[in-house]
Formats: C-alpha cells, structure tokens, sequence
C-alpha cells in the first residue's frame, strides 16, 4: 500500500483531555481504526527550544516520546481533521511510504 509515515514527537508531561498526549494519540489511532501506532519512549532529546529532555531519575516527566504509524492517505486525512477538531499543538514528521505485511501471520 501506499501512504505516509507519521511520526508524532511530544513529552510525557505533556496531557491532551487529562491524559498523557502520547497515550492519547495510540487509543485515538485505536478508536478512528487505523491499523496500529506505536509509542517509543526516548532517552534523551531537544526541540525547537534548543532545551535538552531527558529521562534521567529526576526529570523523568520530561522524557521524549514518539507515537508512529503507518497510514493510507485517506486515514491521514481523517487523523489530521481530527488532530485539529481537538486542538492538539503537536510536531509532527509526515513522509511518503510504501507499506504492508509478508509472510504468514497466526
């Protein structure tokens, strides 16, 4: 299939409708049926503040996270629609990608 990959870069202390956004965005992707996201936790990081995040003892509310997925065009539509409906100020990376499944599944 054709569509995009989106990767979705926030912070852990950082909450959408009294959750963390990150978890919000995996049971938002759930809820709308995409086919999966997947939320990555980093070690360390920055953004366009130049301010490192990190997940060090004590700043642990300030680690870096990732949700990706993998989505048709039509579902990046829907998703970024939605994103904006809701308010959500989020970085994002988009990119044109060619994905599916080999092989057998159980």
């Amino acid at each position: 299939m054709q569509g995009y990959q989106i990767t979705f870069f926030t912070q852990q202390n950082h909450h959408h409708m009294g959750k963390p956004l990150a978890d919000w965005l995996v049971h938002l992707a759930q809820e709308m049926g995409l086919s999966g996201a997947t939320l990555i936790s980093g070690g360390e990081g920055f953004g366009h503040h130049g301010r490192i995040h990190s997940a060090h003892f004590f700043e642990l509310a300030d680690q870096p996270q990732e949700v990706m997925m993998a989505v048709t065009a039509e579902q990046s539509a829907r998703l970024f629609e939605r994103l904006k409906a809701e308010g959500v100020h989020l970085f994002y990376v988009k990119t044109p990608v060619e994905f599916g499944t080999i092989g057998s599944g159980d």
